[in-house]
């Protein structure tokens, strides 16, 4: 018996001690520190982690070109709901809607001294110091600017902000209480403009962002 003992070999069982596994200085290693392949996971969170930190481009070049999309997004924005009211007013305004989609659908020039979609007429100028504090809200978060989606969304926001404040400072019956030209009227739905089309949607991407854990500077917070 001894005889076969020696032939075959005897297995070894100090590594078997512990977690079964050593690692490479002999040392036992614990099961929960090493994925199916050897790699370490706490290095492999800590360098996904590093990646994701240096994937974010903060250098003041990247800031600049975040700034210009932003106010491109609101220049196209601002244009296209002035160009629109400005039509509105001189062709549609005293004038019979125009039906484009039969009833659902129709161009209907109205004067709305109230919120976006008619909300709230007898605080025009309440609206008109939300719709100056978001601008200056807006150019605050531009200082730290890094991500693409948050440039659009912000740039939607400011655009349809300045759509309506420049009515409200305008428009009759004055300074600061002038009333929104309204003339998109879907049925069964409030009148609203490409301005309060604009910060819906901006509203719309921003809440998305946030919960996707993106933040305006790049950082992505994860659960």
């Amino acid at each position: 018996m001894a005889e076969a003992e020696r032939i075959i070999g005897t297995p070894d069982i100090t590594g078997a001690e512990g977690s079964g596994e050593t690692g490479p200085d002999g040392a036992a290693a614990s099961p929960d520190a090493v994925t199916p392949d050897g790699q370490d996971t706490g290095a492999a969170d800590a360098d996904a982690g590093a990646d994701a930190e240096a994937a974010v481009d903060r250098s003041p070049a990247a800031r600049r070109r975040r700034i210009i999309l932003l106010f491109c997004v609101a220049v196209v924005a601002y244009l296209l709901d002035l160009g629109s009211k400005m039509l509105v007013v001189a062709k549609l305004e005293h004038q019979e809607p125009i039906e484009l989609l039969g009833d659902w659908l129709k161009l209907d020039a109205i004067r709305n001294a109230g919120a976006a979609f008619g909300i709230g007429e007898a605080f025009t100028i309440i609206f008109t110091i939300i719709a100056a504090t978001v601008i200056v809200v807006i150019a605050r978060l531009a200082r730290k600017l890094y991500s693409l989606p948050w440039a659009v969304a912000l740039g939607l926001l400011l655009g349809g902000a300045l759509g309506n404040l420049t009515d409200r400072i305008f428009r009759a019956p004055g300074v600061f209480e002038g009333a929104v030209v309204d003339f998109i009227a879907p049925a069964h739905f409030a009148v609203f403009n490409l301005a309060d089309s604009a910060i819906v949607c901006g509203g719309i991407l921003i809440v998305l962002l946030s919960f996707k854990g993106l933040d305006p500077d790049g950082t992505v917070h994860k659960d």
